[in-house]
């Protein structure tokens, strides 16, 4: 059995167990699944002052915190615990490609190859972590919300604007992976 814990779950098993907690926090107490209002909730809790954003009452909303919290300690003993010690496997025509960009090593689940300390202070590292991670953030606030809270939720729910946003995601993911990405890459 923990061996089976252990490998990759196929998209039949883990799409659908994340599915299903859409219907479970409805049913139990009429909650949407979102990962990104966690962050307003934090600083609405943390900060005194009197910033029309943040002034609501995010007591109500305190299982979400507890909610992300268990993602990130389900993560940390998902790593631990459950981690193949063997490096992860890399289709060989994406290694081919990969190579031509300089990046080589697939001893972890992030290409140490450009996400590290030196890099960082690159152009490309500075592109990539910096101003990818402000994209984001900006996107999520932007979007008035994230890719699971949209894409799973909003989508279930028959929302517009989460159809909307999950097709810009999409398609600027596709924009990204295939033209901006390799030109970053490249530098």
């Amino acid at each position: 059995m923990f061996e089976f814990i252990q490998q990759p779950w196929p998209w039949y098993i883990a799409g659908p167990l994340i599915g299903l907690t859409v219907p479970l926090l409805l049913i139990i107490g009429n909650k949407s699944f979102g990962i990104s209002s966690s962050l307003r909730h934090i600083c609405a809790s943390c900060m005194p002052a009197n910033i029309p954003f943040f002034r609501y009452n995010w007591k109500k909303e305190v299982w979400n915190l507890f909610f992300v919290a268990g993602i990130f300690l389900g993560g940390v003993l998902a790593a631990r615990l459950l981690a193949n010690p063997g490096p992860v496997t890399v289709n060989p025509a994406l290694a081919k490609e990969l190579a031509g960009y300089g990046i080589t090593n697939y001893n972890s689940l992030v290409p140490e190859d450009i996400i590290n300390w030196r890099t960082l202070f690159s152009l490309k590292g500075l592109l990539v972590m910096v101003a990818g991670g402000f994209l984001v953030g900006f996107g999520t606030r932007y979007a008035g919300g994230c890719t699971s809270g949209h894409a799973i939720m909003g989508l279930s729910n028959l929302q517009w604007p989460s159809l909307v946003a999950t097709v810009s995601f999409m398609a600027g993911g596709l924009v990204m992976a295939n033209y901006i990405l390799p030109a970053i890459l490249s530098l």
